[in-house]
């Protein structure tokens, strides 16, 4: 039975003194993003504001700078109607490379955040491209990062959130793996697992195909090596908050706060059927995030029929299930599914077969705008975090 690398096309050679197809890729995804930053920064001159401003310092922005400059310890609790909000609920490697941003850089920490998710933002677009490439072939590579930038919750990924620097760290780690770098593989997963408690999938993932691969060539010390060292960038966070709260569930009480737990997606129904039976109190964004999830669940359908690699199809199964899964704030689902970056290919390697390329500029540019413009409505006009 062929598989995804099996039944790839060879992409051909670029002509000499053509861009380079990872740099194409990343100019494409940072051409959709300037799109729109630009419309943000355009609508808060005309709202008297910096859209700039309000990028680095909206929702949970506040939080990692917060850590960057006073740390752990010496960041103060907000009280909430759950129990206090603490700092131990967010994960280091980010707010650690905001605070070295802005200890080598003239700006401030605002704008530090700022430049760390943006840098990161392009190493996640070149790993989409990789992947993607690897598996399909160039153009499908080059349209799956451009895609990553016009998805409807893209302004998160030019906002100062942890997403870009997780998403970075999970699709390298899914490269490495895909092209059996265990050892890499392992190292990536680990930070991912210090980015974000979603590292859990990536952890997942690549332990599990580690051990698929370990089952297959019993005498392979690095799929071992990596197996091991997957999970435990989320595993020594959690043990940490654990020590510092004096109990080994620290970090899920904290959590408390936020009624972040997993419910097997009781909330998710409940909300789903509310949009469904309650139309007079729905907003713009909870038509926009039933859409995503409701896309993700049959972008998943399709990546099982493309036959994606074992460890793509775990981590999007891993994401998706905590997206569906969290009891938490139910618009937040959209964003959380950012970094799931295997349910773009089954769009990709579709627009892929796309020869006009009047047609796909088209395809392309009026997603690009769509997604400008909500992202606009949420930073702007929605009153709540996405």
């Amino acid at each position: 039975m062929p598989t995804a690398l099996a039944t790839r096309r060879p992409s051909p050679r670029p002509c000499r003194g053509a861009l380079p197809p990872a740099a194409a890729a990343v100019l494409g995804y940072a051409a959709t993003r300037a799109v729109g930053v630009l419309l943000l920064v355009a609508w808060g001159a005309h709202r008297g504001s910096s859209g700039l401003y309000r990028l680095s310092t909206l929702w949970d922005a506040y939080w990692y700078q917060d850590i960057a400059v006073h740390g752990y310890a010496g960041s103060t609790p907000v009280p909430g109607p759950h129990g206090p909000y603490e700092v131990y609920a967010f994960f280091p490697v980010y707010p650690l490379l905001i605070r070295l941003t802005a200890w080598l850089l003239p700006i401030g920490v605002n704008y530090a955040a700022l430049l760390v998710a943006w840098a990161a933002s392009l190493a996640a677009a070149w790993g989409i491209f990789a992947l993607a490439d690897h598996l399909y072939g160039r153009r499908a590579g080059i349209l799956a990062a451009v895609l990553w930038g016009v998805v409807p919750y893209a302004v998160v990924e030019s906002a100062a959130y942890s997403e870009l620097v997780f998403t970075a760290f999970a699709t390298w780690a899914v490269h490495a793996a895909v092209t059996r770098h265990w050892l890499r593989a392992g190292a990536l997963s680990l930070l991912a697992g210090l980015s974000r408690p979603t590292g859990v999938a990536v952890a997942a993932a690549v332990a599990g195909a580690a051990l698929w691969e370990l089952l297959r060539h019993r005498a392979d010390w690095r799929a071992a090596a990596g197996a091991a060292l997957a999970p435990l960038g989320f595993l020594g966070f959690l043990g940490w908050v654990g020590l510092q709260k004096g109990r080994w569930d620290g970090y899920f009480r904290v959590q408390d706060a936020w009624k972040t737990t997993f419910d097997y997606g009781r909330q998710t129904f409940y909300a789903l059927r509310d949009l469904l039976t309650r139309p007079d109190n729905v907003l713009l964004a909870d038509v926009v995030v039933a859409a995503v999830l409701l896309a993700a669940v049959l972008l998943l359908a399709v990546s099982v029929t493309q036959r994606q690699p074992p460890v793509l199809l775990l981590y999007s199964t891993a994401m998706l299930t905590l997206a569906l899964g969290d009891a938490a704030y139910f618009d937040s689902r959209a964003r959380f599914l950012l970094p799931a970056v295997g349910l773009l290919l089954p769009l990709a390697t579709g627009l892929a077969r796309i020869r006009s390329r009047t047609t796909l500029a088209l395809v392309l540019t009026t997603a690009a705008l769509c997604s400008a413009a909500y992202g606009g409505y949420v930073v702007f006009v929605y009153p709540d975090a996405p």
